[in-house]
């Protein structure tokens, strides 16, 4: 301090608070006046334990396993030399506690970039669900494509087999009729085997279409796929009974996804249609709803103690929207 230090600097690197420095100076005392316990524990491993425990560990029978496996090893053979917590305490000091197994160790995946869309044709999630059929075991595959930001079913197909060839010739489909420019779409999927195969990321490339894609056996990644698939499978026209016949689910898809475009009041898209929103027309219809609010509030305002519904326009939609970066975590229901 005499050199012009601060004090608050020197207590933090005295490992004391300020306050206390101030108390021992007032007293007359300069020194450190901190009590030390330099007493052993009596539980403290000796030297010669602690290289038994890590022999133990390295042996061929427990190289290969965790300690929370090797101590009821030892206990089923009536040998005791440490506790669990002991072992990974001494392997961690000896930077041995890793990945003790011949498999590969857990790689952390990356949460995928997160995609917002502000328009129609932007981003669109895709997956393949199964339908069932009267024989036992034996599905059929619904290939299906929608626009995250209308919600609007794009595109889908049944087939008898999950393959990329085919995913291939939905996208093909796709592109043609929506007019997709290269670059101007990015595709969500989950990470099977369909979704990754040559065939189908040749295609995307191809037709200039970004592919992105779930981390592996996370749902969650692919919200908007898996919440049509729950709106489609608990539809009250679901059939009760397996589809007697690929023409059968066929015509029943057709229905659904007629009804799902142009009847269905989406509850996450203020209540339009998917095709109403795809093509634009819900800000219209949103404006008027609100007009007709505001005229039944000036004309009764005693029904209303605050403002009237919100029938504002959702302006974007996000798929793995970043925490804390802002985006409209909008309400995935379908």
């Amino acid at each position: 301090m005499l050199a012009g230090a601060r004090q608050t600097k020197i207590c933090e690197i005295l490992g004391v608070t300020l306050r206390t420095w101030q108390r021992w100076k007032a007293s007359g005392h300069i020194e450190d006046m901190r009590i030390y316990n330099n007493n052993v524990p009596a539980n403290k491993l000796s030297e010669l334990e602690i290289q038994r425990i890590l022999k133990v560990s390295n042996s061929p029978e427990f190289a290969n396993l965790p300690p929370k496996k090797i101590v009821p090893m030892l206990a089923d053979e009536g040998i005791y030399i440490a506790s669990e917590s002991s072992f990974y305490r001494i392997l961690k000091a000896a930077n041995q506690l890793k990945h003790r197994s011949k498999s590969r160790a857990a790689r952390k995946v990356i949460k995928p970039k997160a995609l917002v869309a502000h328009a129609p044709n932007q981003v669109y999630s895709w997956d393949i669900t199964y339908l069932p059929t009267n024989v036992r075991g034996i599905f059929l595959y619904l290939y299906l494509v929608m626009d995250v930001y209308s919600r609007k079913i794009v595109g889908w197909q049944i087939h008898e087999c999950e393959s990329a060839e085919l995913a291939a010739d939905l996208m093909v489909d796709i592109c043609a009729r929506e007019g997709i420019a290269r670059g101007q779409v990015t595709l969500h999927s989950d990470n099977g085997s369909s979704m990754k195969g040559a065939t189908i990321l040749a295609t995307l490339q191809k037709l200039g279409v970004i592919p992105s894609f779930s981390r592996p056996a996370v749902s969650n990644d692919n919200p908007y796929s898996e919440s049509i698939f729950k709106t489609l499978k608990y539809h009250h026209q679901y059939p009760c009974k397996p589809f007697q016949s690929l023409n059968h689910a066929r015509d029943w898809v057709i229905g659904f996804v007629r009804w799902y475009n142009y009847e269905h009041l989406h509850s996450a898209i203020s209540f339009v249609t998917p095709n109403q929103r795809h093509l634009g027309d819900d800000v219209a219809i949103l404006k008027k709803r609100d007009e007709v609010y505001l005229k039944a509030k000036s004309l009764n305002p005693k029904r209303w103690s605050g403002k009237t519904r919100n029938w504002q326009h959702i302006q974007s939609v996000s798929l793995n929207p970043d925490k804390n970066k802002g985006h409209n975590n909008l309400e995935i229901a379908a």
